[in-house]
């Protein structure tokens, strides 16, 4: 296998709303009837989730492997990575209609039915519940 029988590889294995922009445009039309979700808050807020937890991940990253310094203005610059992310989050719970603090709560909810005894164990980390996503 060589990168250009690959590319034709991966071609074949990608959805069409992935590879044609006519084909996406379709399918977020069909989403749009059938659904109250925001679909451009929506991929705005999984988007920027993704970009800014990226970004946030870098500053982490060159902390631990690269030499720099785990100063104030590192964590300055991380919190304000953490506010952008809370803005794309707080987004992505209007797409979807939910309420942040309802979001929290089923955090909470979950994490107190995998953890029973209030506190991490590993054995509960690696042996969840059905449903326990």
């Amino acid at each position: 296998m060589n990168l250009d029988n690959y590319q034709k590889f991966v071609e074949q294995v990608t959805s069409e709303p992935s590879n044609e922009l006519s084909v996406m445009n379709k399918r977020l039309e069909e989403l749009s009837k059938q659904t109250d979700v925001n679909l451009s808050l929506l991929l705005t807020g999984s988007l920027g989730l993704s970009s800014e937890c990226g970004e946030f991940t870098e500053i982490v990253k060159k902390i631990i492997f690269q030499g720099k310094e785990l100063n104030e203005d590192n964590r300055y610059h991380m919190k304000r990575e953490l506010g952008d992310i809370l803005w794309y989050w707080v987004n992505t719970c209007r797409s979807l209609g939910f309420r942040p603090t309802d979001v929290l709560m089923e955090n909470v909810e979950k994490l107190q039915s995998r953890y029973p005894g209030g506190k991490f164990e590993d054995f509960f980390s690696e042996n969840r519940k059905d449903g326990d996503l």
